[in-house]
């Protein structure tokens, strides 16, 4: 068996692998692409490892849409554009991204928090996602009003079942191809999502029986201890547990299906990373003549790239693993 890579002491999730005899993570042809088109956002949300809120100013200009859309073009690999903010839709550049990459065949996923869908302004952002058959990955913790507030802020639950009402009449969720609409599950506390086959049929029932509303697939995804949500859990003395309870769910057969593996994730100032939560971190790519989308002629040229990791990915790959398209296993 060939030597393991040399790993750096200060990964532990690197040094994890290479205790258990496994190779360290290397990308794939990019077939994803995750733009945050900036940190404003209408909510402020307790578990937000964004850090996202109304007083955020990063946003993402159209120097920077031009060159993404230079470098889409140009990807025939390229399958799936998902945006993701703050809220992504009060940036100025995201409806011309949508549609120069639905023109070039491309699924398009819009990560919305529902309540912007009735933000001034926005009026007819429902109607422009509907004319563009954008599919709608749209967040709602919970199908009980006290557990999404307490998260959320008072008042979210009503405006986001009001959003998933008019988005169900305009044709998402349907069970079709196009405008699918599914929801993102976070836990409320510092825990593992439960079974996501089990949690979708509760919340379809739930939402059916109490709202009249329907919905395609439920997504889990782990709460990452970084950011906001960091700061949570140190406030209340948990951070040290969540961190071990991550490690000790280690599953190592999460890692194939991680979204790093094919994905790519833009900040809104044109930075490269390996995933969405290295972003937030501010961790690069490995390659260090590739910091921006400026610095690379392709997206073909990140193929075969070391990924960089750190202790956080060990919420990607505890229980059933955690992915922005849910369980892995």
């Amino acid at each position: 068996m060939a030597a393991l890579p040399v790993v750096s002491a200060t990964d532990p999730f690197a040094r994890h692998l290479h205790t258990l005899g496994l190779d360290t993570l290397t990308a794939q042809e990019v077939t994803w692409l995750q733009i945050n088109v900036g940190k404003l956002c209408n909510q402020a949300c307790h578990h937000c490892h964004v850090d996202a809120g109304p007083k955020r100013t990063e946003q993402m200009t159209a120097e920077t849409a031009d060159r993404i859309l230079e470098l889409m073009s140009s990807h025939p690999t390229l399958e799936v554009v998902d945006f993701t903010g703050g809220a992504p839709e009060l940036n100025p550049q995201f409806r011309r991204l949508v549609v120069a990459a639905r023109k070039l065949g491309l699924r398009v996923l819009d990560r919305c928090n529902l309540t912007v869908l009735s933000e001034p302004g926005q009026e007819d952002l429902a109607e422009f996602l509907a004319e563009q058959e954008v599919d709608v990955v749209a967040s709602l913790p919970c199908y009980l009003e006290s557990n999404v507030d307490g998260q959320r802020g008072r008042g979210v639950f009503e405006r986001s079942i009001e959003g998933l009402r008019l988005l169900n009449t305009l044709g998402f969720g349907t069970g079709g191809e196009s405008k699918q609409l599914d929801l993102v599950y976070n836990p409320t506390g510092p825990y593992l999502p439960p079974s996501q086959q089990e949690l979708e049929r509760d919340y379809k029932k739930r939402l059916s029986d109490d709202f009249g509303i329907h919905f395609d697939s439920l997504i889990t995804i782990a709460n990452m201890p970084i950011a906001r949500y960091r700061s949570s859990l140190e406030r209340t003395g948990e951070l040290e547990a969540y961190c071990s309870l991550l490690l000790e769910s280690f599953n190592p057969s999460t890692l194939d299906g991680l979204m790093c593996r094919s994905l790519v994730s833009i900040s809104w100032d044109g930075l490269l990373h390996d995933c969405d939560f290295n972003q937030m971190l501010a961790l690069g790519l490995n390659e260090a003549q590739f910091k921006t989308i400026w610095d690379i002629p392709n997206f073909h040229s990140l193929a075969m790239r070391s990924i960089t990791t750190d202790a956080h990915c060990f919420g990607c790959t505890a229980g059933a693993g955690s992915s922005c398209g849910g369980s892995l296993v």
